[in-house]
């Protein structure tokens, strides 16, 4: 793959859709479909490393997605729970941080303790930061950061003059992190579905026909080749 390995985008952020449709595809429950996507994870946080990619930020479950069938929901938290048993050691070991953004509340006692101590086994690494969103809708974020801030407005720990865009940004699940550079949908839809909303505002957008269970290298690069071409102005001339 052509791509110029100085300007990567800093921080990438996957929508991975289609895994119900690829295993509907293969005769198989939608479950299957999601246990093949775990593969693709795998995939893309290794190029991410590979390639020098400060932040990427995969979106997983949605705060809309407790409305799927009890069964998929079921299914969904036990892939979860596994796989922060299965990767988390891979990640410590290759420098990698794990953070978990959303709510974590509506989650068992069990899988929040696992993901406490995930966060907290990769904590001080120092390469890629790698997000997952579950349980998250961009429209909680900026609601919780609000709340936050009031909340600390009405404490006299921050004044009105010191609410800015920067104070705001800091508030948000993604804190200090930069700003979506790149953000991919797979399975072809071209909808944002209530990520990331604050983070992506002069994001770059590229959607692939390919279902996430597909994803590879390849597909990966080819999002990375198209925001290399495109004139990002920030709204300028």
């Amino acid at each position: 793959m052509n791509f110029d390995p100085t300007q990567m985008p800093q921080h990438v952020a996957i929508i991975m859709d289609g895994n119900g449709r690829w295993a509907k595809q293969q005769g198989k429950l939608r479950v299957f479909g999601h246990q093949n996507g775990v593969k693709a994870v795998r995939a893309a946080v290794s190029f991410a490393a590979k390639h020098g990619i400060k932040v990427l930020t995969l979106y997983a479950f949605s705060s809309e997605n407790w409305r799927r069938p009890e069964q998929e929901v079921s299914a969904l938290m036990s892939l979860f729970m596994r796989a922060l048993d299965s990767e988390v050691k891979k990640l410590h070991k290759n420098n990698i941080r794990l953070q978990i953004l959303g709510d974590k509340s509506r989650f068992s006692e069990s899988l929040q303790q696992r993901i406490a101590q995930s966060e907290a086994l990769t904590a001080q690494n120092t390469g890629l930061i790698l997000n997952i969103a579950a349980n998250y809708g961009g429209d909680w974020d900026i609601l919780q950061a609000t709340k936050q801030i009031a909340e600390k407005v009405q404490q006299g720990q921050l004044s009105l003059d010191q609410i800015s865009l920067d104070c705001f940004q800091r508030h948000l699940s993604t804190g200090d992190q930069p700003q979506v550079d790149l953000l991919i949908r797979t399975s072809g839809e071209q909808r944002i579905s209530n990520f990331l909303l604050w983070q992506i505002a002069y994001a770059e957008l590229f959607f692939s026909p390919v279902l996430w269970p597909d994803f590879n290298d390849e597909v990966f690069g080819e999002a990375i080749v198209a925001y290399q071409q495109r004139d990002r102005r920030f709204g300028g001339c």
